[in-house]
């Protein structure tokens, strides 16, 4: 399927409709085409297939071992316990599993398709949703986990509603498949949303009326928005299309700097495509940050490329227009509005704040290391999902998913403390003291066997990296530094490892692309270091780094700030750069395919 076919589907979909209902009305169809699969991101759920299976099906000839994944959509990664009991036991329409998000989501995988409607109105009717989880629109709005009770969190997790509620697309497909038409009702879309059309944004296509900001052709490719509070980044608030960070006078938010053109997707071998961190763009009053955000969604979806959908995301558009062009048209969609100069941003850690602690209301909350994300009973391991449903079930506490797919019992009172350790210890579920720095912030993507793009190992193979970094730490007395590790499948970067301090990206099976040098406050893009390096070498691979970083670091300096001072790692180009870049590298690659160790 062409790159540009992609947009002709949209415009042709008929609000997202396309055949959706009909393919999933037919009892022998056991997966839907590329076209629908197209529309179906859009609704939250991906057409996959066991990869694990494939070699063996195709040489019996039988199709594929095709089913879906389903994601929740869940501003700020919030969800109560009736939420939580609904989707442990939606586990049995899947492979038996929950998988959380570094988004702040959940992921149900393994769900055959005569099961996705029921799980999909399951989810929805819990009063969450899958409506704009996956597909070209605004994603899930990620917000500070930490459930502290102070002014600047409660209006952080307020504005994740908001800009949620503002960016969901409008049309009745989703209704009209999945819920026969029922009206949604949404926990997060209850908040006090200024309703006023915004006339400017609508005028630009006379055919927007069902939907004022995306209108028939919604975006040119996916859209993340994420809110950090100093010095915590543990959104990864650089990485994100749109960022907002709120600056605080007497202990009440007075506005956002926002940030724009994070995204770390690229290709190997195509070095038109490579990861930016996000720059800053300027500061605007609280009452006014979603009318700015909505300015500059709808500067993409008017700007973006829709030609070449590696180029389709909006870190490019800020590349090409430049920092000073994109924020003059942003600005002249936004009349009357005052805004300022960014204002400056100091961030220390992407870490979660694992263990227990205070509120600030009575209350306290408790965050729960859980392995790669993966929420599942082993048999020689913690049994994490049925710890958290007996809490759910028994203690009726709600639970936060982080941005390192961690999760936060919330809301606890003093007298439940006992209970609830009592539960984790029950199920073995590992307390984080005994654990490194580096295998407490370490994250990895899905990967093989269910992603359909992923060319080597992740989730499955960094618990076992780890091991091996774990040992080389300890013996080095470096088990308690923050070193940010992170693993992703595929160059696509969902687990984020390009401003990691290591991280691994897959090439092909049992083989990756190591980039050293990000920063454990998420602000660095890391280098790359070696394109290819086999997994069994990964250990001894980063030895060297640990024990120079060791040999020669300052009192209390961490390996991100060393390496920064060490070995000059490169930041981002400037725009002018960018462009200087991009035509050398395209007259290089004119009329040639790069190579596949390119």
């Amino acid at each position: 399927m062409s790159k540009a076919s992609v947009e002709e589907i949209k415009l042709a979909s008929n609000g997202l409709r396309g055949d959706l209902a009909e393919n999933f009305a037919d009892p022998a169809l056991t997966h839907v085409e590329d076209s629908e699969n197209v529309l179906l991101k859009f609704h939250g759920s991906y057409q996959q297939d066991d990869r694990d299976l494939r070699a063996a099906r195709n040489k019996e000839k039988q199709e594929k071992a095709w089913s879906f994944m389903v994601r929740s959509k869940m501003p700020g990664g919030r969800i109560s316990a009736q939420q939580w009991l609904i989707h442990h036991d939606l586990c049995v329409l899947s492979e038996g599993s929950l998988r959380l998000t570094n988004r702040q989501g959940i992921q149900l995988h393994g769900v055959l398709k005569g099961n996705l409607k029921a799980v999909i109105a399951g989810i929805c009717r819990s009063g969450l949703t899958t409506m704009g989880a996956c597909g070209d629109v605004v994603r899930n709005t990620m917000a500070p986990a930490a459930p502290l009770k102070d002014g600047i969190r409660q209006d952080a997790q307020l504005l994740s509603e908001e800009l949620s509620q503002r960016f969901l697309w409008r049309s009745a497909a989703y209704a009209d498949i999945w819920l026969d038409g029922e009206k949604i009702d949404l926990d997060w879309a209850q908040v006090d949303v200024n309703p006023a059309v915004r006339a400017q944004t609508a005028a630009h296509d006379a055919k927007a009326a069902e939907d004022p900001i995306y209108g028939e052709k919604y975006l040119p490719r996916k859209f993340k928005i994420g809110i950090a509070i100093e010095p915590q980044n543990d959104v990864d608030v650089f990485s994100q299309d749109l960022g907002f960070i709120p600056h605080v006078l007497d202990g009440a938010v007075q506005g956002y700097t926002l940030t724009v053109g994070g995204g770390f997707g690229m290709s190997h071998g195509q070095l038109t495509t490579r990861p930016f961190l996000a720059q800053p763009l300027f500061y605007v009053p609280r009452q006014h940050v979603v009318d700015a955000a909505e300015a500059i969604v709808t500067t993409q979806r008017d700007h973006g490329n829709r030609t070449e959908r590696k180029n389709a995301r909006m870190k490019y558009t800020v590349q090409t227009m430049g920092i000073d062009g994109f924020r003059t048209e942003v600005l002249s969609r936004l009349p009357g509005i005052p805004t300022s100069p960014a204002k400056p941003l100091n961030f220390a850690t992407v870490e979660d704040n694992l263990g227990w602690h205070p509120q600030g209301d009575g209350l306290l909350f408790c965050a729960v290391y859980v392995s790669m994300g993966r929420i599942t009973d082993r048999p020689d391991g913690p049994q994490y999902l049925s710890a958290f449903n007996e809490i759910a079930r028994d203690l009726g506490l709600p639970f936060i998913i982080t941005p390192n797919t961690n999760v936060i019992i919330a809301e606890v009172p003093p007298a439940l403390q006992p209970a609830v350790d009592a539960i984790l210890a029950k199920h073995g579920v590992p307390h984080a003291d005994g654990m490194t720095a580096t295998r407490r912030v370490a994250h990895a993507c899905v990967a093989l066997p269910t992603c359909g793009l992923s060319l080597s190992e992740s989730e499955r193979a960094l618990p076992g990296v780890l091991d091996q970094f774990d040992l080389i730490l300890r013996e080095l007395g470096l088990e308690q530094d923050p070193i940010l590790v992170r693993m992703t499948g595929c160059p696509n970067g969902c687990g984020r490892p390009y401003n990691a301090d290591f991280g691994f990206v897959g090439r092909a099976p049992n083989k990756y692309a190591m980039f050293v040098g990000g920063s454990i406050a998420g602000d660095r893009l890391a280098g790359l270091e070696q394109k290819v390096v086999p997994l069994a070498d990964i250990p001894a691979t980063i030895r060297p780094y640990l024990e120079a970083y060791k040999a020669e670091r300052q009192p209390a300096e961490t390996f991100s700030h060393w390496f920064g001072r060490t070995r000059q790692n490169g930041e981002a180009p400037t725009p002018e750069q960018f462009h200087i870049e991009l035509a050398e590298r395209s007259a290089r690659l004119a009329g040639a395919k790069a190579s596949p160790e390119g």
